[in-house]
């Protein structure tokens, strides 16, 4: 059987793709463990849209300051140009978002945005909601526990994809469009904001396909996570909370980030990791989120999962400073594509979300357009397939299916070398000697017999080293301090 679409990944860019492609079409999505392990889930803040026509040239030139120009700036135009559609598509359609006491859209403000224009759900679980809508409306086939380990790929043709259904069990499935969501690349770092299921694996066939990978040196680090806890990762404290009054400061209640940017706490996302970053080290002394600007009412309304989650933790707030550090966050760049969203050099392939590279997010990142994102390309890329309508006939790929091991005994304890490797030498800060070293480390794992999944991790980490060492000054969350 060949289906019509094979969509990797159920986060948004997945999903709304699957919402938009016509029911009478056979779809099958795969996700890696249960939809909701995804990076949609766990988004709190919200989703930027320009707010009217007029907002537009605003929101791209805020685009383009936060990825400090090195974005493609008609990728950034086509998200922006398209985004209250793609927003009143999904209202339209039934996802809900909070709204003001008037019964207005309530747009709230976060950093390095000139005006609010960014949309939440349910307070502070924008991306929750936006997933379950998502699932709720999905009229298509959903396979859970399948781990994608290769792609079908023969001159310029995706024929599908092989998968693991289990630890042994390998399985191929055959489409006349793929459509890759499979999300960023978290895992391969010690301390992020991820789903643990995010981990690059797909990024690393890209590479052996011969595909193109852009801007992997470009990786971002949330300044705002909360500190000491034990698992991987970390509870992120939304941008939001700055933009509506939370700040930054250090044990004496400085806030010191005003010492690195005019703009202090909201100032784009790398500036203020690098400045937590750096501040600790050089002063020793804790670095914490307060919100004493906020009533307890009013903070419990307006960030009601913060405030349980916190509250778990053993955090009373807004009555109590909590310690943070950055983490990873998101993957700028991914699989290169065009502005169709088509894989580059591929007839029937498409990427979209955090694993792809349109360029839209340049350097770094503008806060909360990675869901639109989403939204926008999945659109795109829905609408440019079913234009061109293409089909494959199975029995052309002449490749032999190649059997994998998902995992060998060695792999757990190289897993954690490559996040501590990954976290210490290719994060916030960066040392060209460093780089090079653990590049050096990486080859040496490689040559190792090491399971599939963790040796598409190793290339896909390879592919940042040598990004990063070869952009040789400093550049958005780009940084090198020699």
């Amino acid at each position: 059987m060949i289906y019509d679409y094979l969509i990797i990944g159920s986060g948004i860019a997945g999903l709304n793709a699957a919402r938009l492609i016509p029911k009478d079409k056979k779809v099958l999505i795969l996700c890696k463990k249960s939809p909701w392990e995804c990076n949609t889930f766990w988004a709190q803040g919200g989703v930027a849209t320009a707010v009217d026509k007029t907002d537009i040239e605003p929101h791209i030139q805020d685009t383009l300051i936060a990825g400090v120009h090195h974005n493609n700036e008609q990728a950034v135009r086509i998200l922006s140009e398209n985004s209250r559609a793609c927003i009143d598509d999904l209202i339209t359609a039934g996802l809900q978002f909070d709204k003001n006491a008037k019964g207005e859209l309530a747009f709230t403000k976060e950093a390095a945005h000139c005006r609010s224009r960014i949309l939440h759900a349910d307070g502070d679980a924008t991306g929750r909601m936006i997933h379950l809508f998502l699932l709720q409306v999905c009229p298509h086939e959903i396979m859970t526990n399948a781990v994608v380990c290769d792609l079908l790929i023969e001159n310029g043709v995706c024929y599908g994809a092989q998968y693991f259904s289990d630890e042994t069990t390998q399985k191929v499935v055959y489409a006349h469009n793929t459509i890759i969501a499979s999300g960023g690349i978290g895992s391969i770092y010690k301390y992020h904001t991820n789903s643990t299921a995010i981990a690059g694996e797909i990024q690393g066939i890209c590479l052996e396909k011969g595909l193109e990978l852009k801007d992997m040196e470009m990786m971002q680090f949330h300044p705002t996570v909360v500190k000491g806890t034990h698992f991987a990762r970390k509870p992120l404290l939304s941008e939001a909370l700055r933009g509506e009054g939370a700040h930054i400061v250090d044990e004496e209640n400085k806030r010191f980030v005003f010492d690195y940017h005019k703009d202090g706490e909201l100032a784009p996302r790398d500036v203020v990791s690098r400045a937590i970053f750096d501040y600790a080290k050089k002063t020793k002394k804790g670095v914490f989120l307060s919100f004493e600007n906020f009533e307890k009412a009013e903070f419990k309304k307006r960030f009601p999962n913060i405030y349980a989650n916190l509250k778990e933790l053993g955090f009373e707030l807004p009555f109590e400073k909590v310690p943070i550090s950055p983490a990873f966050h998101y993957a700028m760049g991914g699989i290169a594509t065009n502005l169709d969203a088509q894989v580059l050099g591929m007839k029937n392939l498409y990427a979209i979300g955090e694993c792809a590279c349109t360029g839209v997010h340049g350097a770094n990142r503008l806060a909360s357009n990675s869901l639109l994102e989403g939204i926008v390309f999945s659109k795109i890329a829905v609408e440019k397939s079913l234009a061109i309508n293409f089909t494959i006939e199975s029995k052309n790929y002449t490749q032999s299916i190649k059997h994998f091991i998902r995992n060998q005994e060695i792999d757990k304890e190289i897993k954690n070398r490559l996040r501590k490797m990954m976290w210490e030498h290719v994060a916030i800060m960066r040392n060209e000697e460093e780089l090079k070293n653990t590049l050096i480390q990486i080859d040496t794992f490689l040559k190792e017999e090491v399971g599939r999944l963790l040796f598409l991790r190793l290339l896909t980490a390879k592919s940042i080293l040598k990004a990063a060492i070869n952009r040789k000054e400093s550049l958005g969350a780009h940084y090198i301090k020699n």
